[in-house]
């Protein structure tokens, strides 16, 4: 029997193939706008399958070797993806879909006095370097957000991740050279839109929510409840 992990990469993929592919010429109007907004999209999520495994192993990853062993997730982001940073830490603090213990996350993008006090005497460049080298240890998780892959607090944050020892996460899109050389595992969503990268992250970190929800409670040991968003 499929696992739900399975079933809802399925049933995503299916839906995104019902719209036109991202070659189709559509009208001028707002209608035709969406309609090849929806095809791209649909077109990113068909190459996104390979994901399913990935996060399968992160999460398997995070349970037995990190949060297993008193570990923690630390996210961080510039912008929308630092609403991505912040909207996985409340994934795992509270709960995606199972009920199960709370798990240690917290985003390095949501604390204003801190960002602005590193951003205003050092650099915006070190505002998650710095936050990093004085929170992670080497049994911790850090995932950065970036579109790009190319902002150097992002690519610095990575740098201080992996030479504390921590596991180092990229979600990112096109190239994202800069930011994955200190990445061990990349997410990556094909495509130079920053709107469809961001909507293939957000399916990326809900499916990765799925699968650490299941190993937290046990699968098929918790009742399923609607989404907490």
């Amino acid at each position: 029997m499929q696992d739900d992990f399975q079933l809802t990469l399925q049933y995503v993929l299916s839906r995104m193939r019902a719209f036109p592919r991202a070659g189709e010429v559509v009208t001028a109007t707002p209608g035709g706008v969406r309609r090849r907004s929806y095809g791209e999209l649909g077109d990113r999520a068909a190459r996104l399958a390979s994901a399913a495994v990935t996060a399968q192993y992160l999460a398997d990853r995070f349970g037995a070797e990190r949060f297993g062993a008193g570990g923690r997730l630390f996210t961080f982001g510039n912008g929308g993806s630092a609403a991505d940073a912040q909207h996985l830490a409340a994934e795992l603090v509270g709960r995606y879909s199972l009920d199960r213990r709370p798990l240690a996350a917290v985003s390095l993008a949501t604390d204003p006095s801190v960002t602005t006090c590193i951003a205003n005497d050092y650099s915006y460049d070190d505002v998650f370097g710095r936050q990093v080298r004085a929170l992670v240890g080497p049994n911790d998780v850090v995932i950065a957000f970036s579109t790009s892959g190319q902002s150097p607090n992002v690519v610095n944050g990575l740098a201080a991740a992996q030479e504390a020892g921590a596991l180092t996460v990229l979600f990112t899109g096109g190239s994202g050279v800069a930011a994955a050389r200190y990445a061990e595992r990349v997410f990556r969503v094909p495509s130079a839109s920053t709107a469809r990268v961001q909507e293939g992250h957000l399916l990326l970190l809900h499916l990765l929510s799925e699968q650490v929800d299941q190993w937290a409670a046990g699968v098929g040991s918790g009742a399923r409840r609607d989404l907490c968003q």
